[in-house]
């Protein structure tokens, strides 16, 4: 249980963890982690999202890392060795767009489960994969980005790259484009957040970019996959409205997963969630885990009200 998960991230001896729990469950261990002076290697993006502002202060504090695991966070933070903080202009985060990327509209209420957890670039676990259809998952990773590297969510942007082969770009004020290309594979970010600050000589295939696809790049229809703005926007509102965000998604995944509910509600889920919650400040722990309970609350019952079904 949660206490175990504590105990093993605070063991003696431990220099650094990697902190991979899925969704919220993340958070309390990661923090425990670092406040018992453990460097973080972060592949839970829930706990920036709830908590980015205490989690950062707590790094700080005990002056230990924090290194992304992330394959866009990172690229970003490999981006960033190319220049002065200060001369950042703005994020660029690229998405594969998902499964369902070129899926007709009319067909997004109908996907079953299985066809949302089978992404075309990654292989990842049921949750993500889930998010990664909706762009919640890139909504997050906005959130994320912000309060890893302190950048406003609105120089912070969201390309669609259905290659996945450029995993993130910095744009700098004189107009450089810094970007990260590899392979879609994760034992590359990774081993360099294990590593750091040096590298795995990893035996894994090289990319040939004479005869790599041709490279696309959209902007995001938010009409069809509203959650990227949902996310945006609770993190531009700021205070417990991440949180309760997360928590809303979260318990809306797995009611799609356990099919109670179609695909399009979960953004409709997570949105009439909002509307019915009331923001606070995000000033103590107990706070953001109370905003978690509660919007999870609400989601549920509409998911047992038949919202969506």
């Amino acid at each position: 249980g949660p206490s175990g998960i504590e105990q093993v991230a605070t063991l003696a001896g431990v220099s650094q963890v990697v902190s991979a729990v899925v969704g919220a469950a993340g958070l309390l261990p990661t923090l425990a982690a670092i406040r018992a002076g453990k460097h973080i290697a972060l592949a839970n993006k829930e706990t920036l999202v709830m908590a980015g502002e205490l989690i950062m202060a707590e790094v700080a504090r005990m002056g230990v890392t924090l290194h992304p695991v992330d394959s866009e966070h990172s690229a970003i933070a490999q981006g960033l060795d190319a220049g002065r903080r200060e001369d950042v202009s703005r994020l660029v985060l690229t998405a594969s767009g998902g499964p369902f990327f070129r899926r007709p509209d009319k067909d997004l209420a109908t996907v079953t489960p299985a066809e949302a957890l089978a992404h075309p670039n990654w292989s990842m676990g049921k949750k993500i994969s889930i998010d990664s259809a909706t762009l919640m998952n890139k909504g997050l990773e906005v959130i994320e980005a912000h309060h890893l590297f302190a950048i406003p969510v609105e120089q912070i942007e969201v390309l669609i790259h259905p290659q996945s082969i450029v995993h993130s770009l910095v744009e700098y004020r004189d107009g450089a484009l810094i970007a990260h290309l590899g392979i879609p594979d994760m034992q590359i970010p990774i081993a360099y957040a294990l590593s750091f600050p040096e590298r795995l000589d990893l035996k894994l295939p090289r990319l040939n970019l004479a005869a790599a696809p041709n490279l696309e790049f959209q902007a995001p229809d938010h009409q069809r996959f509203p959650a990227l703005r949902l996310a945006c926007q609770a993190c531009q509102d700021g205070g417990t409205l991440p949180a309760a965000l997360n928590g809303a998604n979260e318990v809306a995944v797995e009611a799609f997963l356990a099919g109670a509910i179609s695909f399009t509600a979960i953004t409709g889920i997570v949105t009439e969630t909002l509307r019915c919650y009331a923001r606070r400040e995000a000033d103590a722990l107990a706070t953001i885990l109370a905003a978690d309970t509660e919007a999870r609350q609400i989601a549920k019952a509409l998911v047992d009200s038949g919202f969506g079904s």
